[in-house]
């Protein structure tokens, strides 16, 4: 070992200072540096190594040589306060501490972490408990070495929750799927109780207001401002009015049948017919229709409302502005021209039973519960084919198009009858309406900066405040620059559920099998393309990477 003489503390206690004459000390290593320094009063100094290093090549060099003779000064080890640092994560929602021991300098209280916090402008979000903690394990820490950890953390906004329409009241196309029982238990398929029916003071429709969320803060104490829940509009439609005492209340204003219409319901007066035939003539009706027997071929009926047939339609033309419910079968013929004879148009929902050889086409879902035979049908919502169960469902032959996906229990037949299946055809349509929002969007975040810019180029205040056209103009222009952010909030919460649809509309908007498929079933799922060759089992049918892929997991 190098003698303890040739190591001592800088005239400021702040250095160990190597003084060597290589011809007398050399050759030396950087071990014996090392075990220079961990001798008393150098031990907690941190060791320099590239003095060091410096110093062994240095002495090595002149060991053998005339200029041995000179004393050599090198510094090899110096003191250090203890030191504190602080990493922000690039959202400035997550903050990290870092604490090193000294090496024999000045080491850390909860003063400095509180001082340095307020130098960074770290100031929400702390947590005592671990900083407290991080201090206890700091304080164990040898010298030079480092303890980290989270010691704040932001909050996230919480942003509003959409307003919700809840139906109180039932309509008639729900009366499909519930038959009545019979005393001894049994259930009648042609009894579907009393027509639904209000009387005036009927809560209708209750409206859950839209929420306008919870702000956030991040550890800089700087507000996230959270987005507002869409709002609905409650509308009054006919026979129907507000409730005095609570305006999210929908009632009936008049005894009637109701009538579901785009963000409220009305009440309709029924008008109620035996069979629509020759003998009767075509009806066109401001109101519902109940139509207690069947529809006859060739008849036309419109409804400003709901259309409900307890019988059958036989290649007529039925017309709503609601729902068109049928309770047992539409049926049709193929003509000469190869269209069909039967018509049914529905600005809501279309139910049946049976379907044979009809157009159908709706503006919510489709919905058969036993089968589905060579007719066109198109819905932007769902096609359903299958009864309450699930056992019972049949889609074979046609046309079917549902932008909502496709579920039936079989599609197709064994005698491979060839069946047409589309959905999910308007990806491109919503990525347009993605690409409006966000031009929406940034030419509201540039109209609202050039604002501000304005803003910021008045002279102060009280140079103008008595002025009344100033004013005015300034009132004009931080209204505007409110109502833009508002507006701009409920876009980017558009534009958030509108990316969320796009992401994920393949695995929404598939054809689901919960039985069988059989060949010849041609399958069209946005641009891919699949022509089934054999039967498949239960499965689901879906366009992955723009190819059609079927899965039986489910």
């Amino acid at each position: 070992m190098l003698h303890p003489e040739l190591i001592e503390l800088s005239q400021d206690q702040q250095k160990a200072e190597l003084k060597i004459v290589p011809s007398t000390h050399g050759p030396i290593s950087e071990n014996d540096l090392l075990q220079l320094l961990g001798l008393p009063g150098f031990s907690s100094l941190c060791p320099s190594q590239s003095q060091i290093s410096q110093a062994v090549i240095k002495v090595n060099q002149l060991h053998p040589q005339d200029k041995g003779n000179v004393e050599l000064f090198f510094e090899i080890a110096d003191r250090r306060d203890a030191s504190i640092s602080f990493e922000v994560s690039d959202d400035k929602m997550q903050a990290t501490m870092m604490l090193t021991a000294a090496y024999g300098g000045k080491s850390l209280d909860i003063k400095d972490i509180l001082k340095n916090l307020k130098l960074q402008r770290i100031s929400m979000g702390l947590s005592k408990p671990k900083i407290d903690s991080l201090l206890t394990e700091f304080s164990q820490l040898a010298p030079g070495a480092s303890c980290y950890g989270t010691i704040a953390r932001g909050r996230p906004p919480v942003n509003g929750v959409a307003a919700q329409l809840s139906r109180k009241v039932s309509l008639a196309r729900e009366r499909l799927l519930q038959p009545q029982k019979n005393s001894d238990g049994s259930v009648d398929m042609r009894n579907l109780g009393a027509m639904i029916m209000v009387k005036p003071g009927n809560l209708l429709i209750e409206k859950t207001p839209a929420t306008s969320g919870v702000n956030g803060y991040n550890v800089y104490g700087e507000n996230i401002i959270a987005k507002p829940g869409k709002d609905l509009r409650l509308i009054v439609g006919n026979g129907t009015e507000l409730n005095p005492n609570n305006p999210n209340q929908l009632l009936a204003s008049v005894a009637g049948q109701p009538v579901e219409a785009k963000s409220g319901m009305q009440v309709d007066d029924v008008l109620q017919i035996k069979n629509v035939d020759v003998s009767y003539g075509h009806v066109d009706f401001k109101g519902s229709i109940l139509i207690t027997g069947d529809v006859g071929e060739g008849m036309i009926v419109k409804s400003s409302g709901d259309i409900t047939v307890m019988g059958f339609v036989d290649s007529a033309t039925l017309e709503a502005k609601g729902d068109i419910t049928v309770s047992k079968g539409i049926i049709g013929r193929q003509l000469k021209d190869l269209s069909l004879s039967t018509k049914l148009t529905a600005q809501g929902q279309i139910s049946a039973q049976f379907v044979q050889y009809s157009n159908l086409n709706a503006q919510g879902n489709i919905l058969v519960t036993k089968q589905l035979l060579h007719s066109h049908t198109h819905t932007k919502q769902q096609l359903i084919v299958s009864d309450a169960t699930g056992r019972r469902g049949d889609l074979v032959g046609g046309k079917a198009e549902a932008n909502g996906g496709v579920k039936a229990v079989a599609i197709g037949a064994t005698a491979d009858t060839k069946t047409e299946v589309y959905c999910a055809m308007e990806l491109s349509d919503l990525k347009q309406q993605l690409k409006q929002l966000d031009h929406s969007i940034k030419s509201m975040v540039v109209a609202t900066l050039n604002i501000e810019a304005q803003l910021r180029k008045l002279p102060p205040k009280e140079q103008w405040q008595d002025d009344a056209m100033m004013v005015e103009q300034v009132t004009v222009m931080l209204d505007e620059k409110r109502r833009m952010n508002v507006i701009r909030a409920q876009e980017e919460l558009e534009y958030d559920t509108l990316k969320h649809t796009i992401e994920n509309y393949y695995k929404q908007n598939c054809v689901h099998a919960l039985k069988h498929v059989f060949s010849n079933v041609e399958l069209h799922i946005g641009p891919a393309f699949h022509r089934t060759q054999r039967e498949h089992g239960p499965c689901r049918v879906q366009n992955e990477n723009q190819e059609i892929s079927i899965n039986y997991s489910n």
